[in-house]
C-alpha cells in the first residue's frame, strides 16, 4: 500500500495572528515547521473575506515553501486570478459562504458544471493541479471527472460529526460511504484525497482506505499544538496515519 501523504492546513495560525492584527504568529513559519515535522504539503484557504490567510501569506508561501502548496479557493474570477499569479502546486475548489464558520460541505460539481468548467481549464492550463472538494457521492465524482479535475478531496465532516456526537451507527455508515466513494473515484481515474474534522481519534479508519492518497488536516493540529507544540502534534498524526496504513 502506498504511503499516505499529509497536508497540513495552517489557516488557524493566521486566525490567531489576526485576532490582534499584528504579525505574530506567522503562518509561513508554521508551514516551515510543519515540513520539518513530516508534512508532505501545506494547505491554505484564501477566503474572500480574508478572515485568516491573506494575499501576502499566499505570496510568501509560494516563494518560500519547499514542499507543495495547496491553495483552497472559492470558484470566483478573483481567486482564479490569484491562483494563476501565485502558481501553487494545487488548487482545491471549495464552496464558500460568508456567514459560515468553516467549510460546511462539498461543492456542487453537478449543478455548477458550466460555471466551474472554464475555471478548471484555466488552472489546468497553468499546470496547477485542480482538486474538487466534494461530498462522497458517485454523482459528484462523475461530475468532477467530467470537469477535467484530476483530483477530488472527499469531505469527511459528516463522518467526524457523527463520531463527536457518539452516534456510532451513523459514523459507521458514513465511513462506508467514504470507502465506497474512494474506491469508485479511483476506479474512474481520479486521485482521491480526504479531509475535514479529522482528529487523532477518528483518523485511522479514513487513513486505512487504500485508495486515499492524501489527508488534509488543519484545525485539530493547530489546536493540539497549543498544548504539545506544532511539531509534536503533527508527528503524532503522521504516526497514526502510518500505523493505519500498515
Amino acid at each position: 500500500m502506498s504511503k499516505l501523504r499529509l497536508g497540513v492546513n495552517i489557516d488557524h495560525v493566521a486566525t490567531v495572528r489576526n485576532a490582534r492584527g499584528g504579525a505574530y504568529p506567522d503562518p509561513v513559519r508554521a508551514a516551515k515547521m510543519a515540513e520539518v515535522a513530516g508534512a508532505d504539503g501545506i494547505t491554505a484557504h484564501l477566503r474572500e473575506d480574508r478572515r485568516h490567510i491573506t494575499d501576502e501569506d499566499i505570496a510568501k508561501l509560494s516563494r518560500e515553501l519547499k514542499i507543495p502548496l495547496n491553495l483552497e479557493m472559492a470558484a470566483t474570477d478573483e481567486m482564479v486570478a490569484i491562483a494563476l499569479k501565485a502558481k501553487p502546486h494545487a488548487a482545491c475548489i471549495v464552496p464558500e459562504k460568508r456567514e459560515e464558520r468553516t467549510t460546511e460541505g462539498g461543492i456542487d460539481a453537478v449543478g455548477q458544471h458550466n460555471r466551474l468548467a472554464p475555471m478548471v481549464r484555466q488552472l489546468g492550463a497553468a499546470k496547477i493541479r485542480v482538486s474538487m472538494f466534494i461530498e462522497p457521492d458517485r454523482a459528484q465524482l462523475d461530475a468532477s471527472k467530467a470537469l477535467g479535475a484530476p483530483v477530488v478531496e472527499l469531505h469527511t465532516g459528516a463522518y467526524a460529526e457523527a463520531g463527536f456526537a457518539g452516534d456510532t451507527e451513523k459514523e459507521a455508515l458514513l465511513l462506508e460511504k467514504v470507502r465506497a466513494a474512494a474506491a469508485y473515484g479511483a476506479s474512474i481515474g481520479l486521485e482521491v484525497h480526504a479531509g475535514h474534522g479529522l482528529t487523532y481519534d477518528n483518523v485511522k479508519p479514513i487513513a486505512a482506505i487504500p485508495e486515499i492518497r492524501e489527508l488534509n488536516i488543519g484545525h485539530f493540529l493547530i489546536g493540539e499544538a497549543i498544548f504539545v507544540g506544532l511539531e509534536a502534534s503533527i508527528k503524532r498524526m503522521r504516526r497514526l496515519m502510518d500505523e493505519a496504513r500498515g
